[in-house]
């Protein structure tokens, strides 16, 4: 049919064949879309879902468009904001963290050191106790012959040299009647040039051949003098206990 057959159809303006195509769209839409209600069988015949004509125009198009744009805008600036937040907040909290972390250290630190100068104080009064335990135990010796040869027994058992109080002091009698400074000037050690010195009248090669470490290097010590005749003896006899005359 023609332009010129169907009179007025030519005059109809942009708009109006806007919302023509508009109805004609819609209407197919709903055409192509069912629903079967909720409560009815599978079986039942679907309803056709119609849609009302509605105008549709460029400029409505284009507010519907902006309307969307902004509420997505929207929409990313409030997730923005709480990834920024969330953000924030982790940071926060992990710099809580480091400075518990930092204070729980620094607290170890100190009890550690103070644990530390305890254990060293107590070190060193448990060091004073035993040495003034042991000062307490540390016997005293008479400054005369029964002290001299008391305490030459203790230093003789100390270094694992054989002897007895009754050995010590035969032979002591023997030799200078216990005078601790008695010196031979006749024998034939003495014609030699080394006289017999001391309690058990001993020569100094002997001596000093013999010292027991931890007594005076002076022949003339009593405790010295027993200590190394002793000592001598013991090579040469087994004991003191064995010498009963001259040696």
């Amino acid at each position: 049919m023609s332009a010129s057959s169907t009179p007025g159809l030519s005059r109809l303006k942009k708009t109006h064949k806007a919302s023509i195509a508009g109805v004609a769209a819609l209407g197919a839409a709903a055409l192509a879309f069912s629903l079967v209600p909720g409560e009815a069988s599978a079986e039942a015949e679907p309803q056709t879902i119609s849609a009302a004509p509605v105008a549709w125009s460029s400029a409505a198009d284009s507010a519907q468009a902006k309307a969307v744009h902004l509420s997505i805008k929207q929409q990313h600036v409030g997730a923005d904001k709480q990834a920024k937040d969330f953000a924030a907040k982790v940071k926060a909290a992990e710099a809580k963290a480091d400075v518990k972390a930092k204070a729980d250290a620094r607290a170890k630190a100190k009890a550690s050191a103070q644990a530390k100068v305890k254990a060293e104080a107590k070190a060193r009064a448990d060091e004073r106790a035993a040495a003034s335990r042991a000062a307490a135990r540390k016997p005293v010796y008479a400054n005369n012959l029964d002290g001299w040869i008391r305490q030459s027994l203790d230093i003789m058992k100390s270094k694992g040299i054989p002897g007895s109080y009754d050995g010590l002091h035969r032979n002591i009698m023997r030799e200078s009647t216990g005078n601790p400074n008695a010196s031979n000037g006749w024998d034939i050690n003495a014609q030699n040039g080394t006289p017999s010195i001391g309690l058990l009248q001993v020569i100094q090669p002997t001596f000093d051949a013999f010292h027991v470490e931890g007594t005076s290097t002076n022949i003339a010590d009593p405790v010295a003098n027993i200590t190394a005749a002793a000592n001598y003896a013991a090579d040469k006899y087994g004991s003191i206990d064995n010498v009963n005359g001259a040696y």
